[in-house]
């Protein structure tokens, strides 16, 4: 999922005027993650779609020891520049009272508005 594409399913939502809720968020985990999401209001229920954008991980390092007991790790090496993206779509379970991800293969976003 690039920027731009983002951009217009974004502006197609908005374009409905069924938009419940919008916004972005930073996370410093993982080399620090930005979500950029729109919550709105469609036939089957309230959904939710993010463009979840992360550094790209450049390789990783196994971090050991020779001593009995001793604990191991992983750490990743980020991308200071380059980022990868992906789509997550969700929809609100009311009976789990929570965000349940959608299959985005499955998803017909012409159908949601």
């Amino acid at each position: 999922m690039t920027r731009e594409k983002w951009e217009a399913i974004k502006g197609k939502v908005l374009d409905a005027g069924k938009v419940i809720d919008k916004g972005s968020e930073h996370f410093d985990e993982e080399g620090g993650v930005d979500i950029d999401f729109i919550e709105f209001e469609s036939p089957i229920g309230k959904i939710r779609l993010e463009l979840i954008e992360k550094p790209l991980v450049l390789g990783k390092k196994t971090i050991y020891s020779h001593r009995g007991g001793s604990d191991t790790g992983v750490e990743y090496l980020y991308s200071p520049t380059e980022k990868s993206s992906r789509l997550g779509i969700y929809k609100w379970d009311d009976a789990q009272d929570g965000w349940l991800e959608i299959n985005a293969e499955k998803f017909s976003f012409s159908e949601m508005l």
